[in-house]
């Protein structure tokens, strides 16, 4: 994907997420990784009304060098591109959501995963989605947890598409916009089924079910 390339479907996507209402206001933000640097939507932005020729440009060093001002989780995203390289090197767009569900389900004593494995395409697509306990936006300490969070995972042998940031939201990755827009909204999907089917307390698939979606599928839990 070329760079021009890389602008437009950023803005496609922050398009398609807005007017479908994963997200909303100013909130969330997308990267995307560069050959020399990366792409980041602007501080304060609308994702649904972005402009390609405004997105910040920033070198292979994280410092800016064109576009509007970049958001401040740039820093996050630039720790989850280079902890993930070990696992999958194609890794090449972050995107950041305050997705309502998902965010719902961190505001009363969250566990040390998001979810259960409730459905198989959530297994399948998604995977294990560690909860990171609560910092401000933008606090060093989160990405330091996010990078070392994707280490544990991934050294495991169960390397992570997404993880949850308590009362912020998701954040997700993959190889393009496109991709990490599926694992999101897959994500905030079961997010929603867990909430409508709570007072039911769901059970999640066994352990047979789920290693069978892995040998047939190759899923990520």
């Amino acid at each position: 994907m070329t760079e021009n390339e890389a602008r437009e479907e950023i803005c496609r996507v922050g398009r398609s997420l807005f007017e479908r209402g994963y997200v909303h206001a100013t909130a969330g933000n997308i990267s995307v990784r560069l050959d020399d640097g990366f792409l980041i939507t602007p501080t304060d932005a609308c994702l649904g009304f972005l402009d390609p020729a405004r997105l910040a440009r920033l070198d292979a060093q994280g410092q800016q060098t064109s576009g509007d001002r970049a958001s401040k989780t740039i820093a996050l995203h630039t720790r989850i591109y280079a902890a993930t390289r070990k696992f999958d090197a194609n890794t090449a767009c972050v995107i950041h959501t305050h997705s309502t569900h998902c965010v719902a389900l961190t505001l009363n004593e969250p566990g040390d995963e998001l979810l259960p494995a409730l459905t198989p395409y959530f297994v399948m697509k998604v995977g294990h989605v560690p909860v990171i306990p609560y910092h401000r936006p933008g606090a060093p300490e989160a990405a330091e947890q996010v990078a070392q969070t994707i280490e544990r995972f991934g050294t495991a042998g169960t390397p992570i598409r997404a993880v949850m940031l308590t009362r912020l939201g998701p954040n997700v990755w993959h190889d393009t916009p496109a991709a990490a827009m599926a694992v999101l909204e897959e994500l905030e999907e079961t997010a929603r089924l867990q909430q409508l089917a709570q007072a039911a307390r769901p059970e999640s698939l066994n352990a047979d079910q789920i290693d069978e979606l892995r040998r047939t599928f190759g899923a990520r839990w």
